[in-house]
């Protein structure tokens, strides 16, 4: 009977370790409250020109709308989340934008020409990325291409390094739209062993990175499919977060890029 109990233990401690200690977003699917402000603590304003890597992307279903970050990988590649792309029908891809609504300029693409992941799984999120083609573009100050990581046998874990998530998110849980200037914040990237804690071994894998957001900094609605940048190198896609709100403090995960390198070679060429 001992041996039981022990063995009972054991497991329901293993599965604690297994399972979100607290619930899982993707910032696509927040709700927020109405407000008549909201602000990024300890984020900024990006200039003109500053990540002419990022698009914004608006998809369209027959069940609504939705807006998405994205990046630039080649003058034809953008690379974003499964999650944005997943149950949309179509997406106008917004370049060289600060403003949102005033980019240099626009493609709609139908969704037979973007590739989602193929084992992209929403209840574990596994294997959030996915990449749109779209009409050669000129690149310029405004529009250019992020780096990807070089490809190597091994990979840097990127722990204790600071990069740079852009977006056009909520700038607070309380806000009511995503905002109209493009934003941006430095983030310390942390072990995957601390992001498990609040997230659990079964979502946060190898192919996860993660970062904390102190002083309330983070990725919000709206941010989803966006970048993560390192010494202007892709390192991670904005993917999910806690679904208690981006400002508690929780970590803020992206999909690891590295771990993708040769899934988006095989695709795009890239």
């Amino acid at each position: 009977m001992k041996v039981f109990v022990v063995l009972v233990l054991a497991l329901a401690s293993a599965s604690a370790s297994l399972l979100p200690q607290s619930g899982i977003e993707h910032p696509r699917d927040r709700t927020a409250l109405p407000s008549i402000e909201g602000r990024i603590t300890n984020g900024k304003d990006a200039v003109a020109d500053q990540f002419p890597y990022q698009v914004g992307l608006s998809f369209s279903s027959s069940k609504g709308s939705w807006w998405c970050g994205g990046s630039i990988i080649s003058n034809s590649w953008v690379v974003t989340a499964a999650h944005c792309t997943d149950g949309g029908s179509s997406v106008t891809v917004y370049f060289g934008a600060t403003v949102r609504t005033s980019p240099k300029f626009t493609h709609t693409i139908a969704s037979s020409e973007w590739i989602q992941h193929e084992s992209y799984l929403s209840l574990t999120v596994r294997n959030d990325i996915s990449l749109i083609k779209t009409p050669t573009v000129t690149f310029s100050s405004a529009v250019n291409k992020i780096a990807l990581p070089a490809i190597a046998g091994s990979y840097s874990t990127y722990s204790g390094q600071t990069a740079v998530a852009s977006g056009w998110g909520l700038t607070s849980d309380s806000a009511s739209a995503v905002s109209s200037k493009l934003q941006y914040v430095d983030l310390t990237v942390i072990d995957n062993a601390v992001c498990q804690k609040t997230f659990g071994s079964l979502i946060v894998t190898k192919n996860v990175i993660c970062v904390e957001t102190p002083n309330a900094s983070s990725t919000c609605q709206g941010d989803s499919g966006g970048p993560l940048a390192l010494a202007g190198t892709l390192i991670g896609i904005t993917s999910f977060g806690s679904a208690g709100g981006c400002e508690i403090g929780a970590p803020a995960a992206f999909t690891r890029v590295t771990s993708y390198l040769d899934w988006i070679k095989t695709n795009s060429g890239v």
